[in-house]
């Protein structure tokens, strides 16, 4: 699976990208396991209140299935005008 890295995240965990192998079922599951990877994945998870997702480029709620999904991202909320 490719996980993608935006903004803060990103700096935090020092890369954009990674490919990694899970058996993780939601995207919440798939967090707890990122955690364990480093400090700076733990740091970076570490308030999910202000962290957003997609799955396969759909945005999604961190309960979400991630079944045979092809890419996570990870990004601050989103704000405009």
């Amino acid at each position: 699976m490719d996980l993608r890295y935006f903004a803060w995240l990103r700096e935090r965990i020092g890369t954009g990208h990674e490919t990694i192998q899970t058996e993780a079922a939601t995207v919440l599951d798939l967090i707890a396991e990122l955690k364990t990877r480093s400090e700076a994945h733990a740091f970076a998870f570490s308030d999910l209140a202000a962290i957003r997702a997609a799955v396969d480029q759909e945005l999604v709620d961190m309960d979400a299935p991630l079944r045979d999904a092809k890419e996570v991202a990870f990004f601050p909320p989103m704000t405009g005008g």
